[in-house]
C-alpha cells in the first residue's frame, strides 16, 4: 500500500493519470463534442475581441468590460437572427444550384475530356464520402441552431462572471483533490496558450483568404458568391488541404462559365493568395508557431479526420501544437514551467 502511495505521488504519474481521466471524460462526453468545441471557440474569440475593444475604448472614455461584453453578444445574437431570416434561404438556394451544376458537369464527362479527368480524380479520392458527411451536418440544421444558441448563452455567462468563476475554481487548490486542480490549471494554461492562439491565427488567415478569394471571383464574374464565401471561409480553416478542396467546386464553376481560360485565371488567383499567406501572413501571425513540414500537416489532417470527422480537419493542427507545447518541443519561443 505504501509503495502504491509513493508511486502515485510522483509528478509524472499524476500527470499521466490526469491525461487518462481527461481522455475518458471526453470519450464519455463525445455526443456533446460539438457543443464543447464551439463553446471554447466562441468564448475564446469573444474574450479576445472584448479585451481588444475595451483597451481601445478606454483610451477615449472609461468603460466597463461587462458593458462591452453585453454589447458584443447582443450584436452577435442580432447578427445570427438577421442572417437566419435574410440569408439562410439564399444560401440554401445557391448551394442547391452549385451541387446541381457540379453533378451536371460530372454527368457530362462522357462528352468532355476535361470533365472525364475531373470525374475520375474525384472518384479516386472518394469525394462522395466527404460530401455525404457534410450533408449530414447540414441536415442537422435544427439541432445545430439549438447548440449555437446554447453556446452563445453559456459563453456570455462565462465572460460575464469570469472573475467569480476563477475565484471559485481556485478554492479547489486547497481541497483533497488539489493535485487534480493543479494539473487542470497547468494543462488549461497550455491549452489556451497553444491551441487557442493557433486557432485564432487560423481564423484570421481564413478571413483574409476569404476576402481576397471572393474579391478575385467577383472580378472574374463568378455567380453564387454568397455560398462560395461560406465555403471558402470554412475550408480556409483547414490548413493547406482546404485550398485544394475549395478549388474543386470553384474550378468546375469557372470551367462552366468561361472554359479553360477562367480556370487558368482561378489558378493564378489561388497561387497569388497562397503566396500572400506563405510569405506575408504566416511569418507575421505564426511567429511563435512551429513551421510544420507538408508531410506532417497532411498526415495529421488524415489522422484527425479519421478519428474526429470534419471537426478533426479544423482542430487537428491546433491539438498537435498543444501536444508539442506540453511535450516542450521547441516552437520558436520559451515555454513556461508549471
Amino acid at each position: 500500500m505504501e509503495t502504491l502511495k509513493t508511486f502515485f505521488a510522483h509528478a509524472i504519474v499524476k500527470r499521466v493519470v490526469f491525461v487518462l481521466l481527461v481522455i475518458a471524460l471526453l470519450y464519455s462526453l463525445r455526443d456533446m463534442l460539438n457543443l464543447l468545441l464551439l463553446l471554447f471557440m466562441v468564448t475564446f474569440v469573444m474574450s479576445r475581441l472584448q479585451g481588444f475593444l475595451t483597451t481601445q475604448i478606454r483610451r477615449v472614455i472609461p468603460v466597463s468590460p461587462i458593458l462591452v461584453t453585453s454589447v458584443l453578444y447582443v450584436a452577435l445574437i442580432v447578427g445570427v437572427v438577421y442572417g437566419l431570416v435574410n440569408y439562410v434561404p439564399k444560401l440554401i438556394n445557391e448551394i442547391v444550384d452549385i451541387v446541381n451544376n457540379v453533378q451536371k458537369f460530372l454527368s457530362s464527362s462522357q462528352n468532355d475530356q476535361i470533365a472525364q479527368v475531373v470525374a475520375d480524380t474525384l472518384d479516386k479520392i472518394e469525394y462522395k464520402t466527404y460530401l455525404n458527411s457534410a450533408l449530414t451536418y447540414a441536415k442537422k440544421f435544427g439541432s445545430w441552431l439549438e447548440i449555437i444558441l446554447l453556446v452563445i448563452l453559456l459563453s456570455y455567462f462565462f465572460l460575464l462572471e469570469r472573475r467569480k468563476i476563477v475565484q471559485f475554481t481556485e478554492k479547489f487548490s486547497g481541497s483533497s483533490v488539489s493535485w487534480l486542480y493543479l494539473e487542470f490549471r497547468y494543462f488549461g494554461g497550455k491549452f489556451i496558450a497553444s491551441f487557442g492562439k493557433v486557432l485564432e491565427v487560423q481564423l484570421m488567415i481564413a478571413v483574409i483568404n476569404t476576402v481576397l478569394t471572393i474579391a478575385g471571383l467577383w472580378i472574374l464574374g463568378f455567380p453564387y458568391l454568397f455560398a462560395l464565401t461560406i465555403l471558402v471561409f470554412l475550408l480556409s480553416l483547414v490548413p493547406v488541404a482546404g485550398v485544394v478542396v475549395s478549388f474543386i467546386p470553384i474550378g468546375i464553376i469557372g470551367y462552366q462559365i468561361g472554359g479553360v481560360t477562367t480556370i487558368i485565371w482561378v489558378i493564378v488567383l489561388v497561387l497569388l493568395i497562397h503566396a500572400v499567406e506563405t510569405y506575408f501572413l504566416n511569418p507575421r501571425l505564426y511567429s511563435q508557431k512551429t513551421n510544420l513540414p507538408m508531410f506532417y500537416t497532411f498526415f495529421i489532417l488524415i489522422l484527425s479526420e479519421h478519428y474526429m470527422g470534419i471537426w478533426g480537419l479544423l482542430i487537428g493542427i491546433p491539438i498537435f501544437m498543444f501536444m508539442l507545447d506540453v511535450l516542450k518541443v521547441e516552437q520558436g519561443g520559451s515555454s513556461s514551467e508549471p
